[in-house]
């Protein structure tokens, strides 16, 4: 009896072990992720960044380390999770061009502030570029909020010098949008000299700058030059042109190349992604410096709206410096639309863009006013 009874208690003991260890193997297992919808807006100081998620999915995020010498978005995706920037110098991807390593995702800043170069900044500066350089650090996040489609982010930053002495306070808000296979993202920025009289000297190097993905590049048959605000000649040489479709068109009906240094109130540039249309449009405001802003769009991957560039782009014909003195502020505002699928018509953007364009100062300093 005493060995049936023994027998009974080592197999409720392996019964019980067993248990035990199917449990512990079921408890060890990796929580599924919990999917979040919506528009979210969350900082991760730790990394010095602030991710935007759609739907679980990053549609960008706002970068802030040391090493950019400015505070920038990147990456930023469409809808269809296509990277619309290129990756190059944070993430290279294979067959990207891997020039100029200071155009980071999107940006702000300018080639000529108290004559130091603010645009050409980078840890792999070429000797070209002779400087003085400046740097724009972020120094706070002011607010940020979520929502089911929309959420913001406000931001501040300084402008230094090259000894490290503030020039310019920057204060900005973006506003981030998810319209299903359109996506938007606002920024406007309000600039205040500190202590002393800044001036914005005519350049085109600036001002909105955005780096695009091999993409939405213009195909390039043979290699290319362009000269820099110093005179000295970048080269920039040809690539697999496989998958390359970019195409430029503006407000004015201009297309191609043919855009870069003309005047318009928004630009348009597409391309395909495989199968699926992607692009990107860029709206400058009526409140803007220079307005309608000359446009530095180039081939190879360069979409900047600069409206503080007109000695170059008008070949001498005009000229504009902005000057802020001591305590006084310029306030700068761009509209971005990231879409897929579906190619815009004019018609659709030039509705967008009167919507945009009602958008007065008053109205958009509310929007800032955080």
């Amino acid at each position: 009896m005493f060995i049936f009874y023994k027998i009974f208690l080592l197999i409720v003991a392996a019964t019980l072990a067993s248990s035990l260890k199917n449990q512990a193997f079921t408890q060890s297992k990796p929580a599924k992720p919990i999917r979040k919808s919506g528009l979210r807006v969350e900082p991760v100081p730790s990394k010095r960044l602030v991710n935007i998620w759609i739907n679980n999915h990053l549609f960008t995020s706002y970068r802030y380390s040391d090493e950019i010498m400015k505070p920038v978005l990147w990456p930023i995706y469409a809808s269809q999770n296509v990277a619309v920037t290129r990756g190059f110098p944070i993430s290279p991807k294979a067959g990207e061009r891997i020039d100029h390593p200071h155009h980071v995702g999107l940006w702000f800043n300018h080639g000529d502030v108290n004559n130091h170069d603010f645009w050409n900044n980078s840890l792999q500066i070429g000797k070209e570029h002779s400087g003085p350089f400046g740097k724009i650090v972020h120094t706070r996040i002011n607010n940020y909020h979520s929502g089911p489609t929309k959420g913001d982010l406000v931001v501040h930053s300084e402008w230094l010098d090259k000894e490290g002495k503030v020039l310019i306070d920057e204060k900005t808000i973006f506003l981030f949008e998810s319209m299903g296979a359109i996506r938007s993202i606002t920024r406007i920025a309000e600039l205040k000299a500190r202590t002393d009289t800044v001036r914005f000297k005519d350049n085109k190097e600036g001002l909105l700058g955005l780096r695009v993905a091999r993409f939405l590049e213009h195909p390039s048959n043979k290699p290319e030059q362009f000269i820099d605000k110093n005179g000295q000649v970048t080269d920039v040489p040809i690539l697999n042109n496989f998958g390359v479709t970019g195409m430029y068109s503006n407000s004015e009906g201009i297309t191609g190349e043919q855009v870069w240094g003309k005047r318009a109130k928004w630009m348009n540039l597409k391309g395909f992604s495989g199968k699926d249309s992607t692009g990107i449009i860029l709206f400058d405001h009526p409140s803007n410096p220079g307005f309608p802003t000359h446009w530095h769009a180039r081939g190879y991957g360069l979409f900047s709206a600069n409206g503080l560039g007109a000695r170059v782009f008008s070949e001498g014909k005009e000229h504009l410096d902005l000057i802020l003195l001591p305590g006084e502020t310029k306030q700068f505002s761009y509209k971005m639309y990231i879409w897929s699928q579906t190619v815009p018509s004019n018609d659709f953007i030039n509705k967008l863009y009167s919507e945009w364009e009602e958008m007065n100062s008053e109205t958009l300093l509310k929007l800032n006013d955080y």
